[in-house]
């Protein structure tokens, strides 16, 4: 049990820092396009700023969002165990794009501007994946391999 929730917020933390810097990246190209340039060290000092800034608000979202499509995840797992990676990066993914569109929806705001396109959102959802993919590999017991039982 223990280990299942240090690998959840394991998941959690992947998940943020990768749609977090996402997020601040594509604005930062934005500008980048615009002509401005922007050092490394600017580019790292906004990173962290801009992480450190998302960590009250969309962090608490993020686990929300992961702990409600990983128990869903968990009860499809259990009708169909072969699926179990496929189905918990799917479970991330729609965590991380229902976040932004159920904000957009609801409220009429998108707090992450890279959310505001298609690619925006669909990098916002592979975030996710990944930490899903991440709680499924790292969570599961795995079973040992029958020849190196007979070895």
């Amino acid at each position: 049990m223990i280990r299942r929730i240090l690998t959840f917020f394991g998941a959690v933390l992947v998940t943020y820092l990768l749609a977090g810097l996402l997020a601040s990246n594509s604005a930062l190209n934005s500008i980048v396009a615009l002509g401005l340039p922007i050092s490394l060290g600017q580019r790292l000092s906004a990173n962290a700023h801009d992480l450190l800034g998302m960590a009250s608000s969309l962090l608490p979202l993020v686990v929300i969002g992961l702990l409600i499509a990983f128990l869903i995840a968990t009860l499809l797992v259990r009708r169909a165990p072969r699926l179990r990676l496929p189905l918990f990066a799917l479970a991330g993914a729609v965590a991380l794009v229902g976040i932004h569109v159920a904000l957009k929806l609801t409220f009429d705001i998108t707090p992450v501007a890279a959310a505001r396109t298609v690619a925006g959102l669909l990098l916002q959802g592979a975030a996710g994946a990944v930490g899903g993919y991440l709680f499924a590999r790292l969570s599961h017991r795995s079973e040992p391999d029958p020849a190196e039982l007979a070895s």
